[in-house]
This record gives structure tokens, C-alpha cells and sequence, in this order.
């Protein structure tokens, strides 16, 4: 990933002009340490700050087409760009690419056929496209939201674009997040959803449509294998996040697998965690990297470490939310580290939770209807949470994290599956995420270790050490008084928060972006994966919660508040 801005349309071309662009694209050189470019097209300028994954000796941004007539400034990565030149190479026989950069096939895609270009894309990506022959842009982000990507409009009519928000505060009259999966063309001045999946389209429908397509476990297993498969495409070293939950232990053992006992032209396949010591996930990491043998980098911080870094993180991920926060930080520490070791990608985990209901409150699910409709908002909201956090996080550092579980394909299989199949049955032993364990779960030949594949799930903010929550609860409660928290609604009449933990992130927030407009850019009303409104209404025992930690869900999880435990899993919940 990269870091992208655009100014188009400004009253002011001057020289000027040209260095306060370039000034606000340092704001986030942190995206792009390995180089800057700028274009400027008489009132239009492309900014782009550079990590080089691919092609790093001559893929430097803005791309053109041939003639030079169409830029392009791109954040992300386009798995089938070699699919892609082929189909140029139909319409322009003669053409000649520029770099060898995944990223150049959009300027001639975008000539070719235009608005279309976003849905023949297959990876992750926010870009901005200069059509000088028309004097018109456009620009996309991708289905899910994994690249961030905001847009704002200047007082003198100028429309701005940016990989964060940083770069836009200061200079536009309002700004908000880039919807995924829409494009924004200058010609209509209005954005236009081109990711159509079923699953959305019949989310859309009145009534609304459910999936039943049967169960097949070797093909959800094929499915996630080329996608992790596809994201190991690299010119540069990488390594996977490994918390030694679910989800990041399944990314691990595929990429492993595929790479082979030597790791391919880098060596052993480099794995990394962070936790507070005696952490959970520091010690299923350990079990799952030796089963792997993977080259495994350990790292452990203090809980004074993780709130002296609180005030940076929140600048960096450009949020107040809590449960995004608590997350945020670990990785953000780790993610130095990662980058000091000269990794410059890492495979993740996000997105399972969405699309198989691993929050802990699916347990509540009144019927299958209900958790499949869930499973749908869930990730038509992921970019306000998980991918913003895996995003920032790791770019802060200049490192890229690449999702499998959000692969285009892998999610038309996963969310055409009959929802039935996805539901959570403690009695019956049926945990979290039961199909993608029992997909994996091949005992002659093992992805994992069976207490690693059958684990119960954490919350990546809990796994890091349950003192860290705790720690930030008793900071925060030296930070903000009782009368502080008591009159909140008139500091914040909007999206008022409710905790003092909540109140020292917003205040925090306040003083990185005053701007109103970058308050909207955060979701409203209760932030908790385990007391969103939905699970209010599944139980009303919720209703009202505040804590967004696992352990908080009691006769769930098996850590809870209490010790009132949910039976821990067996070797009969397999079968």
C-alpha cells in the first residue's frame, strides 16, 4: 500500500499551490517512506507517497498510460494485473507497459473502458484517475473498504482525496470516508456502487433473500487457499500476523503450506505476535509457529507502553472508537517492530468474524434469517472498524497488510452457503466458525495443531493480556472525572460517549481533528462487537452494555467476568 492525494479542480495552480500539496502529502509519507511523486495538470495535482512491493526499482507513481494522457495515483494491490495486461495487449496489440508495477494496468484500463475499470479489478485499492483529454477524474475504492480512502470538497469547489484524513482537514469545508465498493466520477459528480454481489443485492431486496446453497467443505477449503494463495504475490520480504487464534493460524498454515518447508526466495515464512507477557495469544502463537516452523518473532509490551502510545495511535487510525482503539495499539506497536526487522508486508486475519458470525453474541442468533442479515451488516461496516484498524495500524510503520478472508471469490463462496450451517450450538458442539474449523480439520494430513483449530475465539484486544483492558480502564479512570463523564452531552452532544474510557479517546481525538466533519467520520452509538443494537435485541440481558471485551459476554466465553463459563470445546464439538 501507498499513500494517495489528489487535488483536482482548484482555483489555484501557482507554485504555491504545488508546494502545500506537497507539504500535505508528508503528512502521511509514513504510508510511502520509499518515495514521493507529484504530477500537476495545470489546476489538478496527483500526490503519492510509495511503498515499493512490487516492482520496487521502477513502479514509482503517478502511472500513465502510453501517450500520457491518462494518470493514475494508486494505494493497493491488483492480484490479477497479469490477467489484465493480456486483455490490454487484446485491444492495443502493440502496446508497450511502462514498469512492471501491478498498479500501471489502470491508466490503460480506465482508456479502454472507463468507468468499468474498478470491477475488473481483483485486490485491494483506492485510485484517482486524471483524463486530460476530457479534463475529467475519477476515482474508487475497493468492495470492502480494506484500502482507506476520504474525499472532501474545498470552498472554492475543489474535490480533494486522500488515503487518510490528515491531509484534508485543514483545507476542506467538509470530508468523509470514500464508500468501498463505489466509484466517483467528475462527470456526474455523484458516486455509483459497482459491487453487486448477491449477498448485497439480496440484502437490498424487499423482502429480503437468504442463500442456500449446501455445504461443501473441500470447496470452502479450496476457496481460501488460492486466497491467501494470490496475496504471497511480493517483491519484497513479508511474513504473517499470528495471534494463535482461528483465523490468523488458518492464514499462516496455508501460506506455509504453499511455500514449502524452504519459504520460498526469502527463507522460512516469518511470523509475528506481540501480548503482554504470559499473554493467551503469545503462547498459541508459540504452538502454532512451531508446528509450522515458521521463523517466529515474539514481542511483548507493558501496559504503560500501550497507553503512553495511546495519543499517536489515535492520530495514525483517525478514530474514537473503543473497541478499535484497544486493538489498534498492540498492532501498531508490533507493527514497528515488524518494520525495523525489514518486512514490508504481512499476510492478516480480518474478516472472518463477519462472514461465519464469530462474535461472541452470534450465540444469540434467534434463527438462521437473522444471523445471515448480520453477517451482511457486520461487513458492509468492516471499513468503519477492522479494516481501518489493520490499515493504519500497520502503515503507520510503512508495513502492508493483506486480508484473504476478504477475497472477492472466497466471500461468494462463504456467504452463498446456507446460513443454517453457520450457526452456533453450544449443545451440540457446534463453536464459533464450526465450518471453516471442520474445512480445515483433515487429521491425516494437519493444517494445525486440534487445540489451536478448535480454540475459542478472543477478541484480539483481549488475547494481547486481559491486564491490558483493565489497564486502560483504571487510566482512564484517573483521567476523567466522575462530573467529566456526568456532563459528556455537552462537551459531545454527538455520538456522547458513555464510559470514561470513551471520553479520554474522544478527548484525545478532539485535539488531532477538531473538524465536525471529522467527527461524522466515526461510527455512532455503541462502538462494542458484543453489545451492538442487534445483540439488544437477540437478548435484552445486553441491552445497555459497555464493555466491548469478550470476557464481558458472560455464559459465553470461557474467560468471563465471574467465571460464568461457556463449556469449553471438546473433541466432540468436531463432529
Amino acid at each position: 500500500m501507498c499513500g494517495i492525494l489528489a487535488v483536482l479542480n482548484s482555483t489555484d495552480d501557482s507554485p504555491a499551490m504545488r508546494s502545500k500539496v506537497i507539504a500535505l502529502s508528508r503528512r502521511q509519507q509514513h504510508r510511502g517512506p520509499d518515495w514521493s511523486g507529484l504530477h500537476q495538470c495545470g489546476n489538478h495535482f496527483l500526490a503519492h507517497e510509495r511503498l515499493a512491493i512490487m516492482d520496487p526499482a521502477s513502479g514509482d507513481q503517478p502511472l500513465f498510460n502510453e501517450d500520457k494522457t491518462v494518470i493514475v495515483t494508486v494505494n493497493g494491490e491488483i492480484y490479477n494485473y497479469k490477467e489484465l495486461m493480456a486483455k490490454i495487449v487484446e485491444k492495443k496489440p502493440n502496446i508497450t507497459f511502462a514498469t512492471q508495477s501491478d498498479c500501471e494496468v489502470i491508466s490503460h484500463l480506465y482508456e479502454l473502458f472507463g468507468n468499468e475499470v474498478a470491477s475488473m479489478l481483483d485486490g485491494f485499492f483506492a485510485f484517482v484517475v486524471l483524463d486530460k483529454k476530457t479534463n475529467t477524474f475519477f476515482a474508487a475504492r475497493d468492495p470492502l473498504g480494506v484500502t482507506c480512502m476520504y474525499i472532501g470538497w474545498g470552498k472554492d469547489g475543489s474535490v480533494w482525496l486522500s488515503s487518510e484524513m490528515k491531509c484534508l482537514k485543514d483545507d476542506c469545508t467538509r470530508f468523509q470516508q470514500f464508500p468501498p465498493g463505489h466509484y466517483y466520477t467528475s462527470k456526474t459528480a455523484e458516486f455509483t456502487r459497482y459491487y453487486n454481489p448477491n449477498f448485497y443485492l439480496d440484502f437490498d431486496a424487499k423482502p429480503e433473500r437468504f442463500p442456500s446453497t449446501p455445504l461443501d467443505l473441500t470447496v470452502l477449503r479450496s476457496a481460501f487457499e488460492k486466497a491467501v494463495i494470490k496475496r504471497l504475490m511480493s517483491d519484497v520480504p513479508f511474513g504473517v500476523l499470528l495471534s494463535g487464534g482461528l483465523d490468523s493460524s488458518l492464514v499462516a498454515a496455508v501460506a506455509s503450506r504453499h511455500l514449502g518447508a524452504g519459504g520460498g526466495i526469502w527463507g522460512r515464512l516469518h511470523s509475528f505476535c506481540i501480548g503482554l507477557s504470559g499473554s493467551p495469544d503469545l503462547a498459541a502463537a508459540r504452538k502454532v509457529a512451531a508446528f509450522l516452523n515458521t521463523d517466529h518473532h515474539e514481542f511483548t509490551f507493558t501496559v504503560q507502553e500501550g497507553i503512553d502510545a495511546i495519543s499517536n495511535v489515535i492520530s495514525h487510525i483517525e478514530t474514537f472508537d473503543v473497541t478499535t482503539i484497544r486493538a489498534s495499539t498492540p498492532m501498531f506497536l508490533m507493527s514497528r517492530k515488524i518494520k525495523a526487522l525489514g518486512v514490508k508486508m504481512v499476510l492478516s486475519g480480518e474478516g472472518a468474524d463477519e462472514i461465519f458470525g464469530g462474535y461472541l453474541y452470534f450465540h444469540k442468533a434467534p434463527n438462521k434469517d437473522e444471523f445471515h442479515s448480520e453477517n451482511v451488516r457486520k461487513l458492509r461496516d468492516l471499513y468503519k472498524y477492522d479494516c481501518l484498524r489493520a490499515n493504519k495500524s500497520t502503515m503507520a510503520w510503512g508495513v502492508e497488510a493483506r486480508v484473504p478472508f476478504l477475497d472477492k471469490e472466497f466471500l461468494d463462496v462463504a456467504m452463498s452457503i446456507d446460513p443454517a450451517e453457520k450457526m452456533i450450538d453450544k449443545k451440540k458442539g457446534r463453536i464459533e466458525k464450526y465450518i471453516m474449523r471442520k474445512a480445515f480439520d483433515t487429521p491425516e494430513t494437519p493444517y494445525l495443531p486440534e487445540e489451536v483449530l478448535w480454540r475459542q475465539k478472543e477478541q484480539f484486544s483481549d488475547g494481547v493480556g486481559y491486564s491490558w483492558i483493565d489497564g486502560l480502564k483504571e487510566h482512564a479512570e484517573r483521567m476523567v472525572s466522575d462530573l467529566e463523564l456526568k456532563n459528556a452531552m455537552h462537551r459531545y452532544p454527538d455520538n456522547t460517549p458513555r464510559t470514561k474510557e470513551a471520553y479520554w479517546y474522544r478527548s484525545l481525538f478532539e485535539q488531532h481533528f477538531p473538524q465536525r466533519s471529522a467527527v461524522e467520520t466515526v461510527p455512532g452509538g455503541p462502538s462494542v462487537a458484543c453489545s451492538t443494537p442487534t445483540a439488544a435485541l437477540w437478548d435484552a440481558a445486553w441491552a445497555g452494555k459497555e464493555d466491548p471485551s469478550g470476557r464481558a459476554v458472560a455464559g459465553v466465553h470461557e474467560s468471563a467476568y465471574g467465571g460464568d463459563a461457556a463449556e469449553t470445546p471438546s473433541k466432540k464439538a468436531k463432529h
